[in-house]
């Protein structure tokens, strides 16, 4: 219904009526209770009725009734674009095109390739796009002004927690240990990257420096596979389905999926600069309430065949159905031989907890991403929309939280958020040592 139509009583449900009588004791109640006693009894003398016609004449009251029944507000602009980089991580992003989230939420929204990370963050900044599919870390580095111009950024919902593998050369087979990975070449897809995290926090419990014992370079997804048979990395941590796309090409095979580094870590992301957000706010809604609702389908494993088969064309990931069916439903092959079930490898989860956000923190002052005093509360507050999405997550029915913070267990090891600075200094390796 548009904000100014009325709709004539005799049309009118028992249920909108009442909806109506609500709105207008609402407002009446409200009106009465700043009034001082001489005007409020003079007021209540009027009657409930009467009174109700003198505010509608000073106040929209008719607006107020619509605002309330559908509070969403139009999008100031429903052409949007939204850049994504090809990985299974931005299933929900991707797949809300072809499945019609975005269209179900009111906008026209295409969906734009982007070869890397660093073509996504600059997009972003020179607004050649609406919104992006990011890192998770890449929104507080970018709001920081770690690795580029500070550019305040929102990160209002996570897209996919697990869903990393480290990727070995299958000449590695033999390797047992992060002891055994000395002298190894790695690649990841972005230095503000949960790969670049994890796979340090991996190296460094168990021993191995990353920045003495080991080469970590970056190189974007859909070019590790190559440089796997190239021969110019051994390994790499990196995002589906090039993990399982190595396995499918017999050139490497899975030593160990993220997951067991820590179980449901955040990856990927959808993220709004602060001044798009501010711009166009019904907009932003509109996008955030349709990617809120396209990860929580993703999320039902019974959805998992027919996600594979809507992302999997040329536009989209560009690859073999049967390759992002083995990622998504976790049944797969391992390159050793064993077909592995594990329902887990990948879920799809929006809430940004706040916590997850200090933990990256912690990880970016600990490699040297970030130089001074860190305050990490404040920092993940500002970036990771946790109530907001919860606010969505409400109104579209699906379960919410109780807190924005909790703790973690990365390898054995927990992590309290409260603690973030002791844990930074905790550790016996990292950039100083």
């Amino acid at each position: 219904m548009h904000m100014d139509d009325e709709v004539p009583a005799e049309h009118k449900s028992t249920s909108e009526e009442y909806f109506d009588r609500t709105v207008e004791q609402a407002v009446v109640a409200a009106v009465l209770r700043a009034a001082d006693p001489s005007r409020r009894k003079f007021l209540v003398g009027l009657g409930a009725a009467a009174l109700a016609g003198l505010i509608t004449e000073a106040f929209p009251l008719g607006k107020l009734k619509a605002f309330a029944a559908d509070p969403v507000g139009k999008p100031e602009k429903k052409d949007v674009s939204i850049g994504f980089i090809p990985i299974t991580c931005g299933t929900p992003i991707i797949m809300a095109e072809p499945l019609g989230f975005y269209k179900k939420h009111g906008l026209n929204a295409s969906v734009k390739r982007a070869a890397g990370w660093a073509m996504i963050r600059d997009w972003a900044v020179n607004k050649e796009v609406d919104a992006a599919h990011m890192l998770t870390p890449m929104p507080l580095a970018m709001t920081l002004g770690a690795g580029s111009m500070p550019t305040p950024m929102y990160m209002p919902a996570v897209e996919n927690i697990n869903g990393q593998a480290i990727t070995l050369h299958i000449k590695h087979k033999g390797v047992k240990t992060a002891a055994d990975m000395k002298g190894f070449r790695f690649c990841v897809p972005f230095d503000f990257s949960m790969h670049n995290y994890l796979l340090r926090y991996f190296l460094a419990e168990g021993g191995v420096h990353p920045d003495k014992d080991v080469q970590i370079r970056i190189v974007p997804p859909p070019e590790m596979v190559a440089n796997l048979k190239a021969g110019n990395v051994d390994g790499y941590l990196g995002p589906d389905p090039f993990n399982q796309r190595a396995v499918y090409e017999n050139v490497g095979f899975l030593f160990m999926l993220s997951r067991e580094i820590w179980d449901r870590h955040p990856c990927c992301a959808f993220t709004v600069t602060k001044d798009f957000a501010t711009q166009y706010p019904n907009t932003f809604q509109a996008m955030w309430r349709a990617i809120v609702d396209a990860t929580h389908y993703a999320s039902n494993p019974a959805h998992r065949k027919e996600i594979a088969a809507a992302i999997a064309p040329t536009n989209y990931l560009n690859q073999p159905v049967i390759v992002l069916e083995q990622v998504l439903t976790g049944t797969y092959a391992d390159g050793l031989g064993n077909i592995k079930k594990v329902p887990e490898r990948i879920d799809f989860d929006p809430y940004p907890w706040h916590s997850m956000a200090v933990w990256i923190l912690t990880q970016m002052k600990r490699w040297g991403h970030l130089k001074g005093d860190v305050n990490y509360k404040q920092v993940a507050e500002q970036v990771y929309l946790a109530a907001g999405c919860d606010r969505i997550e409400k109104e579209l029915g699906y379960p919410t939280h109780n807190a924005t913070s909790t703790k973690h267990t990365i390898m054995g090891r927990v992590f309290d958020p409260n603690q973030a600075e002791a844990y930074v200094k905790s550790f016996k390796i990292h950039s100083m040592v």
